[in-house]
């Protein structure tokens, strides 16, 4: 079914998808909820260490699924091969209706409250922007993957720029001279919590901003030659997105103490302000660029997975119609779209969404992983060691999640089993025609 796109994704648009996909909001969100955890430079800055191990673990254990498996819909696929037609379902069905769509509209409330800073609109204007953001989105990425690559390359490469700079600014520039990065002092008591669990929590942001690489293999089919390509993108674009992490990361508390950090809501604006007045503004704009590409990412990549999922004859059969002129996926980017809109006109939230979401995507990132102990024959000494690591740390997030944040974790759960519902219905039509 691969063969009905056209491949046109090259290296470099598919390295960009790989970054532009992981760096949106969280970076400029994130830090903040992070030092409230985590009160002290050492264990601020090694969460976001062992976030990036972490996530290299996962590009390196995908990296070599995908370079036997390049296929249109990555994961999908991945569990299929390995687990059957159920399991590939619910990760099919959950990026649709939680992971994907959950994700698009907390990006799209990011970028309009940025983009308010230059404009003044009201609360319910933003919504507004924030729709029309989505469907000016879509129709570019029902033109075509290349226009959409093209896109992603543009906003990535901007980004990208602007971290550099906050960076630069920060390290070279920073008023706090000594960072202690030793300091590993965890207050005894601090917000309720024992150390694990507040590490357990600290984790979901930084997922959350680590996450996206895995978009790579979801347009795999849609790439020259996938089988070296694919894994070279995510590997080259995770190794990108830990260096800007954990460099900015230091450039904040070279800026701003730790106690500041926790108490901020936009931590770069404030961070860069110290030593650029302007900085609010410019951090605004980078913020915009930032998730305005991250938006465009997610609308090009997941609605392979439905047309995947649709030629399997498991989902709505419109999701595997290909465009006549621009072969794109058009009514899966369609219905994509049109329920991330629903979520933003009637939820309207952020925070309790981003735990909903990256519950659900852990659950599927471990099944994922899995799968390389299921598919691959040959199996490296570096793979084996990578995909458990992987799978362990994941465990590890979905167990804490479960225990600190039940409501956002039972709802991933019960909507999973309305997925299982919907399963069999799919299924009995599938096997009646």
């Amino acid at each position: 079914m691969s063969d009905q796109f056209k491949r046109a994704i090259s290296l470099y648009s598919l390295t960009m998808i790989a970054i532009g996909s992981s760096i949106g909001s969280g970076i400029f969100r994130a830090p903040s909820e992070i030092a409230g955890y985590l009160p002290s430079e050492g264990l601020m800055l090694s969460v976001w260490v062992i976030g990036a191990i972490i996530a290299i673990c996962g590009a390196l254990t995908f990296a070599s699924i995908s370079a036997k498996f390049s296929k249109v819909g990555g994961f999908y696929v991945f569990i299929k091969e390995a687990f059957g037609d159920l399991p590939a379902f619910l990760y099919g069905w959950s990026m649709l209706w939680v992971i994907n769509t959950g994700s698009l509209a907390a990006l799209s409330l990011v970028f309009t409250s940025y983009l308010s800073v230059f404009i003044d609109i009201s609360e319910n204007a933003q919504v507004i922007v924030a729709v029309l953001t989505i469907v000016a989105l879509t129709i570019m990425n029902i033109f075509g993957v290349k226009l959409g690559s093209i896109f992603a390359s543009l906003f990535t490469s901007a980004k990208l720029l602007g971290i550099f700079i906050v960076v630069v600014i920060g390290i070279l520039f920073g008023v706090n001279e000594d960072i202690h990065v030793n300091n590993f002092h965890f207050p005894e008591n601090a917000n309720n919590l024992s150390l694990i669990s507040a590490f357990g929590l600290a984790l979901i942001g930084v997922s959350f901003s680590y996450g996206g690489y895995q978009h790579a293999t979801f347009v795999a089919g849609e790439v020259k030659d996938a089988a070296k390509i694919v894994p070279r993108a995510m590997i080259l674009g995770i190794l990108v997105v830990c260096l800007a992490y954990v460099t900015i990361n230091i450039a904040y508390l070279r800026l701003l103490p730790i106690s500041k950090i926790a108490a901020s809501g936009s931590v770069a604006s404030d961070a860069i302000s110290v030593v650029w007045s302007a900085g609010a503004k410019f951090i605004s704009f980078l913020i915009i660029l930032s998730v305005l590409g991250t938006i465009g990412i997610y609308i090009l990549t997941a609605p392979r997975i439905y047309f995947a999922m649709a030629a399997d004859k498991l989902f709505f059969k419109k999701f595997a119609e290909i465009h006549p002129t621009y072969k794109t996926p058009f009514w899966a980017i369609i219905f994509q779209s049109l329920w991330t809109i629903f979520l933003l006109i009637f939820w309207k939230t952020f925070s309790n969404l981003i735990t909903y979401v990256v519950f659900v995507d852990t659950v599927f990132f471990l099944l994922a992983a899995l799968t390389y102990f299921w598919l691959l024959k040959e199996k490296t000494y570096v793979g084996s060691i990578s995909a458990i690591v992987f799978m362990a740390m994941c465990a590890f997030i979905i167990g804490n999640t479960l225990i600190e944040k039940p409501q956002q974790a039972g709802a991933g759960l019960l909507f999973l089993g309305i997925g299982y519902v919907s399963y069999l219905f799919f299924k009995k039509n599938r096997d009646n025609n």
